[in-house]
């Protein structure tokens, strides 16, 4: 019985080290979308380079999770919700990872951006979404954190939010190419941005997706309801 109790005592002392790591991580995402975010509409070329390169420490983190998490499973053998939670922190990294990417590549076209006439508030446009992105990735992880089920459902109902706000974009972005054909290049940069921002959102509902997952044993029965509707509009010029 002593044996099992020092175990369970070194599971949860590494896994609250993970976890201190995940949060970290998710700090270092959450401030790289906000200033890739500011970067744009404050059209700071200084202020991109520095998110491109703090992706860095955050795919840095990444890989120290996954050797942690790995050794965690083969030294203390975890079984049952030990083993979900030990899985579920590697998922939740690479969901961040990817955020991170979406991030830096967000700052690398606000570089290009800068270099052509702002299109209408586009730029503050994107920084709202970016915010309720930011948001939801704040709650998913504090979900995580607080094993939270009802947080995490409302992440996911949110995302439905960010969608809205990336159909609205879309539309102003076509609005500008249509107006004005100067406007296409820059219009594309600002609609890839938007749709990294959209992605991020929807990894952050998959994190939330796996706290429901780590307390509950089984995903959520009902699936997210998107609202992307601009594979629509592309394919078919509907609204």
């Amino acid at each position: 019985m002593q044996s099992e109790k020092h175990i369970a005592s070194a599971f949860d002392r590494d896994l609250e080290a993970i976890q201190a790591m995940i949060m970290k991580m998710g700090g270092l995402v959450e401030a790289a979308i906000l200033d890739a975010a500011q970067a744009l509409e404050s059209r700071d070329e200084e202020l991109a380079e520095r998110v491109r390169a703090a992706d860095r420490a955050v795919d840095a983190l990444e890989d120290q999770i996954n050797t942690e998490a790995a050794r965690l499973i083969a030294l203390r053998a975890p079984t049952a919700g030990d083993l979900r939670t030990a899985l579920t922190v590697i998922k939740i990294a690479a969901s961040l990872e990817r955020c991170g990417d979406y991030a830096k590549n967000l700052a690398k076209r606000s570089t290009v951006l800068a270099q052509m006439s702002p299109i209408g508030d586009t730029a503050g446009g994107i920084r709202r979404m970016a915010k309720a992105v930011e948001l939801l990735l704040k709650d998913a992880l504090d979900a995580y954190i607080h094993r939270d089920i009802e947080l995490a459902e409302d992440v996911r109902r949110r995302d439905r939010e960010v969608d809205q706000m990336y159909n609205s974009l879309f539309r102003v972005f076509l609005t500008h190419m249509l107006e004005d054909p100067r406007n296409i290049t820059a219009c594309m940069h600002l609609h890839f941005i938007a749709k990294n921002i959209e992605r991020m959102g929807d990894h952050a509902t998959g994190i939330a997706e796996q706290v429901i997952y780590l307390v509950n044993g089984a995903m959520p029965e009902e699936p997210r309801v998107k609202g992307d509707i601009t594979s629509v509009t592309l394919l078919d010029g509907s609204q």
